[in-house]
């Protein structure tokens, strides 16, 4: 079962909600978060960025940084730009990027469902960052930003969020990138209904935030038997089949010296290679490569992978395995300066930008991973090779808040 519990949320204000949304904390870097908020006391980039109001140059880790988070989320709550909720509630919420819409459940998820497996993840964890996200939670005493979950889509489920949606949303605005925010509040028996129908859900899946959902298991360890409601974690919960995941593509660095007919040549002997107009691949199991200003087509030789995996069958651990590693060196992606990931919603321009300027060698142009792929190695408690998955849109953070 899911337990997906109600909770008081802390909310902006409709008529400034649109100043308070901002982008999740992962990213925007300091600089960008400065330029964003700047002039704008009410952006929740003062909670999720603390760093913006204290000295240049602080170090993102210090004391006084995560210190000045918690000033930053009570100073919204004390000047009313985040009102609570009277009672617990659920939450529905929508988005909408061009033609792609997508409407979650926001409610709290359960840590002891995630410490037993039954909130699925499909990647690992860097220390650092879990230490990170752990600190701010703690010292926060809140958990600011949802964990973006998914689960299989129900029928029961969709017809609770089509009445709720019916309703007038608390508020409805649209972000500088052109995507509308979208926020109902469910009535209290509604709430508990909808909770009851999630019972029948056998599995959650974590898509995106993986650090944040494994800082909320610490942070309830650490805190277990101080009576307060950290046992649950905010999350936005989707049906699968509204999703989006777009591709993450790779630039690559060459240090070995040869030229772009060389590198062809050596892409030939591992692939079927054809030039093309067409930057995107247009199936699994092919790639886009772009190398001395023309792109080409690479469709992966049956029999090269074990499709009978589930990881090793991803088009993402095709391209580890048989390109970044033997061609290029790189045995480990997430920290291999010759490398980086660029996500799919800068487009090809940018992957061409990136070779174009002579900083990267060649890009390679990925089909995106599917949700049955995500689900299948989730299933099985495998885990995806980094940079497998690219969701848009991003969910916006300060839209509400769960204080324990």
């Amino acid at each position: 079962m899911a337990d997906l519990r109600p909770f008081r949320a802390y909310r902006p204000r409709p008529d400034i909600a649109s100043q308070v949304a901002s982008p999740p904390y992962d990213v925007v870097n300091t600089a960008e978060a400065r330029a964003l908020a700047a002039g704008n006391p009410e952006s929740f980039l003062h909670v999720t960025r603390p760093e913006i109001d204290l000295p240049e140059g602080i170090d993102e880790h210090s004391d006084e940084v995560y210190a000045q988070a918690r000033v930053g989320l009570e100073a919204l709550i004390s000047d009313g730009v985040l009102v609570a909720d009277p009672e617990p509630r659920i939450y529905v919420y929508a988005q909408r990027m061009g033609a792609h819409r997508q409407v979650g459940v926001v409610a709290l998820a359960s840590v002891a469902e995630y410490d037993r497996g039954l909130i699925k993840k499909h990647e690992n964890t860097r220390a650092d960052k879990e230490d990170d996200r752990t600190r701010h939670i703690d010292v926060l005493a809140a958990h600011d930003e949802p964990v973006f979950l998914t689960y299989q889509a129900s029928p029961a489920i969709d017809a609770f969020v089509r009445e709720a949606t019916g309703a007038m949303p608390a508020f409805d605005f649209v972000t500088a990138d052109g995507v509308q925010h979208q926020l109902w509040v469910v009535g209290r028996d509604e709430s508990l209904a909808l909770a009851n129908a999630f019972a029948a859900v056998p599995s959650l899946y974590v898509a995106d935030g993986h650090h944040r959902s494994a800082a909320a298991s610490r942070v309830h360890k650490q805190r277990r038997g101080d009576g307060t409601e950290h046992d649950g974690f905010l999350a936005v919960v989707f049906p699968h089949d509204q999703m989006q995941i777009m591709a993450y593509n790779r630039v690559v660095r060459d240090l070995s010296g040869k030229s772009p007919d060389e590198l062809l040549a050596s892409f030939r002997e591992r692939f079927d290679v054809t030039p093309s107009s067409s930057p995107a691949p247009d199936a699994p199991k092919t790639f886009g490569l772009y190398l001395g200003g023309a792109w080409h087509r690479l469709a992966v030789r049956p029999g090269s992978y074990d499709s009978a995996d589930p990881v090793a069958s991803l088009d993402c651990s095709i391209c580890q395995d048989q390109i970044l590693g033997p061609m290029f060196g790189v045995k480990d992606p997430r920290r291999d300066q010759h490398v980086d990931f660029v996500g799919g919603i800068r487009g090809h321009a940018e992957l061409e930008r990136r070779v174009d300027s002579g900083e990267m060698t060649l890009a390679l142009h990925l089909f995106p991973t599917q949700m049955s792929e995500l689900m299948a190695v989730s299933d099985a408690g495998l885990l995806m090779p980094p940079k497998s998955t690219w969701f848009e849109p991003k969910l916006r953070s300060g839209l509400f808040v769960h204080t324990f």
